[in-house]
């Protein structure tokens, strides 16, 4: 692990999944049998976390954890992720139940549990203490939001925000203090305000009008990822791979490119080894269990050459 970097401090959830194998989603009113179940570590702060470290990355999670799920930070620990901040706390930990089906879709219901508990005080301490020039890395999963990136912009922090599961309140945050902005495409819609159906460059072209100085990564599933900054975009197809779970394939991007970037990559770099680790993470189920190793999207990397298209 590289010392000579300034931290990945990650403000994020940590779930306990429910994941249930299933023909096809749920319908309303139908009760459907499970062909499989486990009960795995989640949530989309752990998942980042779990994939920087994985990437070789330096991070600390700051997070909340209901006390009777500790177990769950070993899995963090033996990553390589310093757990030292994250709280341990007497309410429920956040939960997720979610169905995969057949075809390697989902449907998730998420409850936020302690995730949801942290405090103005707490918020402050953490990102006072935090290493200036270092990245805060937030997704939508907690609370406290709004103050974490304008206390972080004011200590010197680079702030990745990854605003899943979206929602209205995300529209009224201070985006303009987010260095990096992680979005698919359903996101960049609601965003922008335009159709869900729009083509990568008109909601690009709409988000920088809106964000200037943000450098955005939108990520297209099958379509691949597009990575914009002022004058400049870069696209890079997705891997033709077979999808068994899309749970944590974001996450994993967004991992490793965080992780990459840390590590002195360029865009290129850091969009190929994010988009290999994806692909090897929807081949695989649950969320925490597919993110693979380094040495894994290694491999993968000598045996998938990337074709980046630019436009300017």
């Amino acid at each position: 692990m590289r010392t000579d970097k300034p931290l990945l401090y990650n403000l994020g959830s940590i779930n306990i999944d429910h994941v249930y194998r299933v023909p096809h989603l749920v319908r309303p009113g139908e009760t459907l049998s499970s062909t499989d179940f486990q009960q795995v570590l989640g949530g989309k702060g752990a998942n980042q976390s779990l994939a920087m470290a994985r990437a070789g990355g330096r991070v600390q999670h700051w997070g909340r954890l209901g006390s009777m799920d500790r177990w769950a930070l070993e899995i963090l620990v033996s990553s390589g992720v310093d757990t030292s901040a994250v709280e341990l706390a007497s309410e429920p930990s956040g939960h997720a139940l979610i169905q995969v089906d057949d075809q390697g879709e989902n449907a998730i219901i998420l409850f936020p549990g302690a995730n949801h508990g942290f405090n103005e005080a707490t918020l402050g301490s953490l990102i006072e203490n935090a290493q200036p020039g270092g990245w805060l890395v937030l997704q939508n999963e907690c609370n406290g939001l709004d103050s974490a990136l304008r206390k972080a912009a004011a200590r010197g922090l680079q702030v990745a925000f990854n605003p899943a599961p979206m929602d209205a309140k995300v529209q009224d945050l201070p985006l303009e203090h987010c260095r990096l902005l992680f979005i698919n495409r359903g996101e960049a819609a609601s965003l922008t305000g335009l159709p869900w159906d729009s083509d990568a460059d008109a909601l690009l072209d709409r988000l920088a009008k809106r964000l200037p100085e943000t450098e955005l990564v939108l990520t297209l599933g099958v379509d691949g990822v597009c990575h914009h900054y002022r004058e400049h975009r870069l696209c890079l197809p997705a891997h033709s791979v077979q999808v068994v779970d899309t749970t944590a394939a974001g996450d994993t991007f967004i991992g490793y490119f965080m992780a990459d970037r840390q590590a002195g990559g360029d865009i290129e770099s850091s969009l190929q080894r994010a988009s290999v680790a994806a692909a090897l993470s929807v081949q695989r189920t649950g969320a925490a269990p597919s993110i693979p190793l380094a040495t894994e999207v290694d491999a993968a990397l000598a045996q998938w050459p990337g074709l980046f298209f630019s436009r300017t």
